[in-house]
């Protein structure tokens, strides 16, 4: 230290500076640095009159080494398969690979075939199928034509629902399907279930590396899902925001046979940030009825603690043939282990039962962790906002059907449709957070629209008419409602009849199927205005459907099919072309359930 001192007290600069110049050096490259020498000896020979001396030749700049490319390609419904890609292409870029980011609608297997390392990320849609945008790129990669992928090194990450048969079905036949064509999987396919974040960022940390090329080490670096949720809204699954209910108003009349409810929700301070077209996730609590039948099933009735965690974290209505499996390994029941072992049985069993049918079947008492690890947490439910932000400020509007069923002798209840239609009163809160749906947007332009929406999912088209009211957008409109009874469950029709008044909705079809003794729906009205329909879409019109996957969809997509070849003049190949190329234009969205 008094060496360092002298040295600087002998110095012709002040310590200040001498830090100063400390801190320019320190950060300089071995280029610059040469280029600071022969800077500061050709000032020093001016301020003498003496010419520079000649700077010497610079060092070779080597080429900086060229990065792996990988292609993350994914196959979303949701966008949570796409939300995932992001923060894997941040990941993958940290690692110093080359990555990219595609949509499969936007995508062909002939390029994917080239893409060297490809990472897919797919969810499973309804019974097993793609997402709807990625339905093109799968029929193509499932052909006998389909590309060789010889070369290409992959990896699947599937993301599914496990209260279905058909458990991420697309992600698993598309890693099938690469290895068929010649591909090679560098890492195991994993499989996630709606608590996706945790086991997918997992694999990720573990399997990203596993593209780099042959012989080379990659860094150690975590997929940070919070850099993905940076731009984000502060509110989200694992921190939900406590929105007060203003209103609840049943729209049925009381002579109907079901029950929606219109429920506005307060979000001031929250600045969620909705669209129409977006949803919101609910975070429920379970029927403390169930909850109670659940414990003594178990034996275990005087569990506080874990009855508070069965009422609002883990789900206890869900049944798959996995928590069959390790029921049966957990009681010893020959029963149950029998039923495990027959999967025509299990499927059978499984078809409308739930977890305390399982735990009727063979009752036995359990510890708490052994309950527990039988469950996942308790999924949110995503509600389509019926509600333009620019029309109702801040509020967000939710249709929520109360579902009741009956199925081998139990009275059935939704989870977050029954904790709001019996549970909750205007001043009580709801956990919520934003889901965006950046592909189910209305028009930027004032093209027409088309919108098909019986039952509740005619909640995001009053979101679209508040939207378009709110902004004074002049482009025509069309809306498909179908309920059962037109006196009893004509969802906002006074608020529908008025836009008709005023023009923001130029036409209205409705279907009543109870109203007569032939059923009629919205693909019977489509079909009966097949000609003007057309001449919507050849005019450009966008075309939106919304509501039941199951039936509705399938028929509503069916019935446009048909109505493009009838008023087309196509086969049904062209047709289906035609349909398909709506689909990848934007121009025929859905958004289903």
């Amino acid at each position: 230290m008094a060496i360092q001192a002298a040295a600087v007290q002998a110095a012709p600069f002040a310590e200040d500076q001498l830090g100063a110049i400390d801190r320019l050096l320190a950060g300089a490259s071995a280029e610059q640095l040469q280029w600071l020498s022969g800077y500061v000896a050709g000032f020093h020979a001016a301020r003498l009159g003496r010419p520079a001396p000649a700077p010497a030749p610079a060092a070779p700049v080597p080429p900086p080494a060229a990065k792996a490319p990988l292609t993350i390609l994914y196959a979303t419904e949701s966008g949570n398969a796409e939300a995932l890609a992001a923060s894997a292409r941040k990941a993958a870029a940290r690692l110093g690979f080359a990555a990219k980011v595609l949509d499969m609608a936007d995508a062909t297997p002939a390029e994917a075939a080239k893409a060297g390392n490809l990472l897919i990320i797919a969810s499973t849609w309804g019974e097993g199928d793609p997402p709807q945008r990625a339905e093109a790129f799968y029929a193509a990669l499932m052909e006998d034509d389909a590309p060789s992928f010889g070369g290409v090194r992959f990896a699947v990450l599937a993301l599914g629902d496990r209260a279905y048969a058909n458990f991420c079905e697309t992600g698993r036949r598309f890693d099938e399907r690469l290895a068929a064509l010649g591909g090679e999987r560098v890492a195991e396919r994993i499989d996630c279930d709606l608590d996706y974040e945790a086991p997918a960022k997992a694999w990720l940390d573990a399997r990203l590396g596993d593209f780099a090329p042959r012989g080379e080490q990659t860094a150690v670096i975590h997929v940070d899902f919070a850099r993905a949720e940076a731009a984000e809204p502060a509110f989200t699954r694992a921190r939900p925001f406590a929105a007060e209910i203003a209103s609840m108003v049943n729209l049925n009349s009381s002579r109907s046979t079901a029950e929606t409810w219109h429920v506005e929700l307060s979000l001031e301070g929250a600045a969620i940030a909705y669209e129409p077209g977006d949803s919101l996730g609910v975070l429920p609590c379970n029927d403390p009825a169930l909850v109670d039948e659940v414990l003594r099933a178990a034996g275990l009735e005087a569990e506080a603690a874990l009855r508070s965690r069965l009422t609002d974290a883990l789900d206890i209505t869900t049944l798959s043939a996995g928590q069959i499996a390790a029921y049966a390994a957990l009681t010893g029941d020959a029963e149950v282990a029998a039923l495990a072992a027959d999967p025509a049985r299990s499927a059978a069993f499984l078809r409308d039962r739930q977890l305390i049918d399982l735990l009727s079947l063979a009752p036995v008492r359990l510890s708490a962790e052994q309950l527990t690890g039988l469950l996942r947490p308790l999924p949110p439910r995503y509600y389509s906002v019926a509600s333009s932000r620019a029309l109702v400020g801040e509020e967000a509007h939710l249709l929520v059907s109360a579902v009741r069923w009956e199925s081998h002798g139990r009275q059935r209840r939704g989870v977050a449709s029954i904790d709001i239609a019996e549970r909750r009163k205007p001043g009580e809160r709801l956990r919520l957070f934003l889901k965006p749906n950046p592909h189910f947007r209305l028009p930027t332009d004032d093209r027409p629209i088309v919108m098909v929406g019986p039952g509740t999912g005619v909640a995001p088209f009053r979101g679209f008419l508040q939207e378009r009211e709110a902004t004074g957008a002049k482009g025509r409109s069309w809306l498909f409602f179908g309920a059962r009874q037109f006196t009893h469950d004509f969802l906002y029709q006074l608020e529908f009849q008025d836009w008709l008044k005023s023009g923001v909705l130029s036409r209205m079809d409705v279907a009543f199927s109870r109203d007569q003794p032939e059923k009629i729906y919205v693909q019977t009205r489509m079909w009966e205005a097949r000609r003007e329909l057309f001449a919507w879409i050849a005019d450009g019109a966008a075309i939106y459907v919304c509501g039941d996957a199951s039936a509705m969809a399938k028929d509503v997509h069916a019935t446009l099919l048909r109505i493009v070849a009838d008023q087309g003049g196509m086969s049904e190949d062209a047709a289906v072309a035609y349909v398909r190329g709506l689909q990848q234009s934007g121009r025929y969205l859905r958004d289903v359930y």
